[in-house]
C-alpha cells in the first residue's frame, strides 16, 4: 500500500480528500439555501397557510439550479425512440424483455404490453402483464412473438452485476434466444451501447455495429438509429456505420425484421 502511495502521491491525495473537496464546493449553494429558506420562512408566517415548516424537516437540495433540465441522452433517446416505431408498427402486442421499466409502463397505455425480467418487477396497471425470464432461456415457444424489444439489457448479461451467474458468453446466448423466439415476419427492436468493443467488467459491453450486424446476420436491419457521445446531440436517425465506428460509447437502435 505504501509503495502505491509513494508511486503516485497525487492521485492517492486526490481520492482521499475528494470527499472534502466536494462539500467545499457546495459551500455556495448551501449559503443560497440557507437565505431561501429564511425568505420562504417569513413568507410563510404571512401567508396564514396550514402546515409545518421547520429547520428540522428541511431537506437541501443543492444539485438542482440549472440552466437546463439534465438528462441522460442513452435512457431518454432510446425508449423515446422505441415508442415511436411501436406507434408504427401498432401491433396488437408486445413483449418486452428486461428494458427499463418506464418503457413498458408507459406504451401499455397504448399497446399491451408482457414485461419480463431476471428480476421481475412487482408492479399492477391496466394491459401490463410482468413475469421472471431469463434471457438465456426463454421461457417462449420457437417463432411465437410477433413484436418484441430488448433495450439497452443484452450488454449486462454475464457479468454479474444484477445477480446473474458470470458467463463470458452469455449475451451471445440471450441473442441466440431472441432470435429463436421471434416470429417469422416479427419486428425486434434492439439497442446497446455502440462504438469501439470492449467490455466494462460488471458495468457493461460496449459493441461494435459490425459486431451486432454479424449476431443479427440471420435477420434483416430495417432501421438503424444512434445517440453519439456528444451531449448536445439528439438522435441520429438512419445513421451510417462510419458515424458509429467514431463513437466511444453511442446508443445502437436497431430495429430488425425476420
Amino acid at each position: 500500500m505504501l509503495k502505491k502511495i509513494l508511486r503516485k502521491p497525487y492521485i492517492y491525495l486526490i481520492n482521499k480528500f475528494q470527499p472534502l473537496i466536494s462539500a467545499f464546493k457546495l459551500i455556495p449553494s448551501y449559503i443560497v439555501f440557507i437565505k431561501d429558506y429564511r425568505d420562504f420562512k417569513k413568507q410563510f408566517k404571512l401567508s396564514g397557510r396550514e402546515s409545518v415548516i421547520s429547520w428540522k424537516e428541511s431537506q437541501p437540495c443543492l444539485h438542482d439550479k440549472t440552466n437546463q433540465t439534465p438528462f441522460d441522452n442513452h435512457y431518454t433517446y432510446h425508449p423515446a425512440w422505441a415508442a415511436r416505431v411501436l406507434k408504427e408498427i401498432n401491433p396488437k402486442e408486445h413483449v418486452d424483455i428486461s428494458s427499463i421499466l418506464s418503457f413498458s409502463t408507459i406504451v401499455s397505455a397504448f399497446i399491451p404490453i408482457k414485461f419480463y425480467d431476471y428480476r421481475p418487477a412487482a408492479i399492477k396497471l391496466d394491459n401490463l402483464q410482468t413475469g421472471k425470464a431469463d434471457l438465456q432461456a426463454l421461457p417462449f415457444s420457437d417463432n411465437s412473438i410477433e413484436s418484441l424489444s430488448c433495450l439497452h439489457t443484452i450488454e449486462h448479461i454475464g457479468l454479474g452485476r444484477y445477480g446473474d451467474p458470470v458467463d463470458v458468453n452469455a449475451d451471445i446466448k440471450a441473442i441466440s434466444e431472441l432470435k429463436r423466439v421471434l416470429k417469422k415476419g416479427g419486428n425486434f427492436l434492439f439497442v446497446t451501447p455502440i462504438g469501439k468493443s470492449k467490455i466494462k467488467f460488471n458495468a457493461h459491453r460496449i459493441y461494435s455495429y459490425a459486431q451486432i450486424m454479424d449476431y443479427f446476420s440471420d435477420l434483416t436491419l430495417k432501421e438503424f438509429s444512434l445517440v453519439t457521445d456528444s451531449s448536445s446531440s439528439s438522435i441520429v436517425k438512419n445513421a451510417s456505420k462510419e458515424l458509429a465506428d467514431q463513437q466511444n460509447y453511442g446508443c445502437g437502435c436497431f430495429w430488425f425484421t425476420k
